[in-house]
């Protein structure tokens, strides 16, 4: 593996210096992030836990891979500055996981089971009686039972426009064609 640094520039503000590089895997595979991180490092003499690779891209048919680095002036302004999810990939944090609380919330503890007192046996409870629909309340009526049970009243049969009231009075409720 062979790093070549393609580009350096300073960033005072951010506390860092910026890299662009090219590494050249020719009988590898693409390497991981890690041995490129330990190379840079050593190229730049600098320490492992400052170098921040943001993104490495290799190049499709060949053996090549560009990509961009950040050299901090400390540890601290690495961890500080740099995204979380770009620290989770060069193995600087943990990745965050989220704890599952509704399985221990709702969980009761095993150290404590409760004492149940005896239940005397109970008698056998007969059946309930069928009820017809017409009797039962409203509540326990199905919907379709409801429909047979209250015709539609005559003012719902008032025509709605003042067409269908002329043609009402016609006697005519519907004009044939001929």
């Amino acid at each position: 593996m062979e790093i070549k640094i393609l580009e350096e520039r300073t960033n005072p503000l951010l506390k860092r210096h910026e890299l662009r590089f090219e590494v050249a895997h020719a009988t590898a595979a693409t390497p991981n992030r890690d041995s490129v991180r330990t190379e840079l490092a050593k190229a730049v003499h600098a320490p492992k836990d400052r170098v921040i690779i943001e993104r490495m891209n290799p190049r499709f048919g060949t053996a090549i891979t560009r990509g961009e680095a950040n050299i901090y002036d400390s540890a601290e302004a690495a961890k500080s500055i740099t995204r979380e999810h770009i620290l989770v990939r060069n193995g600087l944090k943990e990745k965050a996981t989220k704890a599952p609380v509704a399985e221990s919330a709702a969980a009761p503890s095993p150290e404590a089971p409760k004492a149940e007192a005896p239940v005397a046996p109970a008698e056998p409870a007969a059946a309930p009686a069928a009820v017809p629909a017409h009797e039962k309340g409203a509540a326990e009526a199905p919907s379709h039972a409801k429909a047979a049970a209250h015709p539609p009243s005559a003012d719902a049969a008032q025509p709605e426009t003042p067409a269908q009231d002329a043609a009402a009075k016609k006697g005519k409720a519907h004009p044939k064609k001929e």
